[in-house]
């Protein structure tokens, strides 16, 4: 009797871990919409004045100084992939905080269109898995180039809040605010989190929070040397 529980076990182990390696793959647990499956990250209440952004690469278990915070994913790439190559794993310390922006996988304009498609896929179903598991999520929007544009603003239900980026983007406003201008007409987003400092020709309910935090970084190296690499535009982000 025992020797046939035990090979009952060992068969639903065997086809459990099957089903959970083909997730790995195929990920289609969640509703999708348009026309390369996206997956619908869902409208949810924020409150904008608790929203303190907090870098992904900063969270730790345990981290009861900064749980109240908002975690952002506005830095490279490879920094971050394990929270959709682990995503269990990662929420273990993510669970904590009040809010997650999704991941800005980058969607680079001279990336072929699939691995385009393919980072707002992970960035909207990174979101979904999260709001299933109970988070408060913001989704992140992102474009790269014009075909981009297809399929970018996908997964986000209409009056959500949202989060863009303008830090690094300087330098293409024309490229941003077409982006954003079509953002505003598809999703109609009742906020906008701006990670970095909105162009004046932004309009919406705008939030904007710096990339900086000047105190951490004047303790860190010195009013001197700070003020040296601002007008350089040499500060790395610390916030």
């Amino acid at each position: 009797m025992n020797d046939k529980y035990e090979i009952e076990n060992e068969q639903s182990d065997s086809e459990n871990k099957k089903h959970e390696n083909k997730q790995k793959i195929v990920r289609n647990v969640f509703k999708t919409v348009g026309k390369y499956g996206i997956p619908l990250i869902k409208k949810q209440e924020i409150d904008l004045s608790k929203i303190e952004l907090w870098n992904y690469t900063k969270t730790k278990l345990d981290d009861d100084e900064n749980k109240h915070k908002t975690i952002h994913f506005f830095t490279y790439d490879w920094l971050f992939d394990n929270v959709y190559e682990k995503p269990a794993t990662a929420l273990e310390k993510l669970d904590q905080y009040y809010a997650l922006l999704t991941p800005e996988f980058s969607t680079y304009k001279d990336m072929p269109l699939a691995r385009q498609i393919d980072s707002v896929f992970k960035n909207r179903w990174c979101g979904a898995y999260w709001q299933k598991q109970g988070m408060t999520v913001i989704p992140t929007i992102l474009w790269g180039s014009i075909p981009c544009m297809e399929f970018c603003f996908d997964g986000v239900e209409k009056g959500s809040v949202v989060a863009v980026s303008t830090y690094t983007r300087e330098d293409n406003k024309e490229g941003f605010m077409l982006g954003c201008n079509k953002m505003l007409d598809i999703i109609e987003p009742s906020a906008i989190i701006c990670y970095g400092t909105p162009f004046p020709e932004m309009k919406g309910n705008i939030k904007e929070i710096s990339p900086f935090n000047q105190k951490e970084l004047i303790e860190k190296m010195g009013m001197e040397k700070y003020i040296e690499k601002y007008l350089a535009g040499e500060l790395y982000p610390s916030n």
